[in-house]
């Protein structure tokens, strides 16, 4: 395959930023789309230019690293996939893509395609946790857990953090990330002694770290790679109401 990538270019979160057209050539179909700019930034370092910067870690859709913009959707056109899982043979020969990072004011551009994502570190570090007793492992089946709470838990743990939500909302807002790390602390047994305080400062933290409100546009169940469902925004306002009302 042949194509072109306009990609975004920025020295740093200062520089204005611009995009930039490279024409990528005899790319294989089964190439994932990172693999593409492997060879892009091969060519780049090769004719003594500054490579692409982009975030990448797993490269198995787990980590949530891969972070991008591709043809104006987060993680590209193919729903339910990270950008480092989205394969080449989804695009036709000839094709101009457009590459840029997540767009939002709590995501500054470190460079290129690179944004601080630590934003979302300080919700985790607000409420992202459980007490526990110190000592040996409780026994297996100590604490029941019913199978209907325990699939919601696990459907909200599969979040892999890595900010499509964000870049996707209209509002660059984070509930949907916030909604799911409540959600699956918040459905456990263990996860009870914290569950009113663990809402009030995780959506704190988030209001203080720049990011914009929720108006149920629903762009970020849509982009998830995971696909975390709209409901959860809808359980987390149910806790904060409930959350509030025990501090009167």
């Amino acid at each position: 395959m042949d194509i072109q990538v306009r990609v975004w270019r920025q020295q740093d979160s200062s520089d204005k930023g611009r995009m930039e057209s490279y024409d990528v050539k005899d790319i294989s179909p089964d190439a994932s789309f990172l693999e593409m700019l492997d060879v892009l930034n091969e060519k780049l370092i090769l004719d003594g230019d500054d490579p692409i910067a982009f975030d990448h870690d797993c490269r198995e859709g787990i980590c949530g690293a891969c972070s991008m913009v591709i043809d104006g959707v987060a993680h590209g056109p193919e729903k339910a996939t990270t950008a480092c899982q989205l394969h080449m043979r989804h695009f036709k020969d000839g094709d101009k893509i457009d590459v840029e990072p997540w767009r939002a004011a709590a995501f500054p551009v470190i460079k290129d395609l690179v944004v601080n994502r630590g934003n979302l570190d300080k919700i985790i570090a607000a409420g992202g946790y459980i007490t526990a007793p110190t000592g040996a492992a409780p026994e297996a089946h100590a604490t029941p857990v019913p199978k209907k709470d325990a699939d919601l838990a696990f459907e909200a743990a599969t979040c892999i953090g890595c900010g499509a939500c964000v870049a996707a909302c209209p509002n660059g807002s984070a509930m949907l990330f916030t909604a799911a790390k409540v959600a699956h602390l918040g459905l456990m047994p263990q996860g009870q002694p914290e569950r009113d305080t663990r809402v009030l400062d995780m959506l704190q933290a988030q209001d203080d770290a720049g990011f914009g409100g929720c108006t149920n546009m629903g762009e970020c169940s849509q982009v998830c790679p995971k696909g975390i469902p709209l409901t959860l925004i809808g359980r987390l306002n149910s806790d904060y109401r409930k959350a509030l009302r025990k501090q009167l």
